[in-house]
């Protein structure tokens, strides 16, 4: 017999690594759709104005909405689809999710908590070794966060 609990509630991470350095960015929001996102995006854009960051995202509706404003400072690559393999932010939510599993949260409070906690315990190091693909390669002409 296990526990089972039914969720009426939600909150969403959106997040950004570097796996050339291990640099990270991760905002909590109620919704995830393109006005979230976009709100991501502005703030992930202010956190370093001067700085291009590319980012690698999935083929959501919200990624590609026509009325999503993108910072300048920000270039969105798509990866194909059903791949998130080629995704290195994917390795991060997936080390979350096992930490993440078969708990039981009574309230967003303590689901927000407990996000906090693995975005903290996150090191840069961590980053690198868990999002570094062969085909990402630490040189003088990758833009990192």
């Amino acid at each position: 017999m296990c526990r089972f609990q039914q969720v009426f509630k939600s909150s969403w991470v959106f997040g950004a690594v570097s796996p050339v350095n291990g640099a990270s960015f991760f905002l909590e929001l109620p919704k995830c759709n393109t006005e979230t996102f976009e709100i991501f995006l502005k703030e992930l854009s202010n956190s370093n104005p001067e700085e291009l960051m590319v980012l690698v995202v999935d083929n959501a509706a919200f990624h590609k909405a026509k009325k999503l404003v993108i910072p300048q400072n920000i270039v969105l690559i798509f990866q194909p689809p059903y791949n998130p393999e080629v995704n290195p932010t994917e390795k991060i939510w997936a080390k979350f999710k096992r930490h993440f599993t078969n708990k039981v949260y009574h309230t967003l409070d303590e689901i927000s908590d407990f996000i906090q906690q693995q975005v903290r315990n996150l090191s840069k190091n961590e980053i690198v070794s868990i999002t570094r693909f062969d085909y990402i390669k630490p040189c003088f002409v990758w833009t990192v966060l």
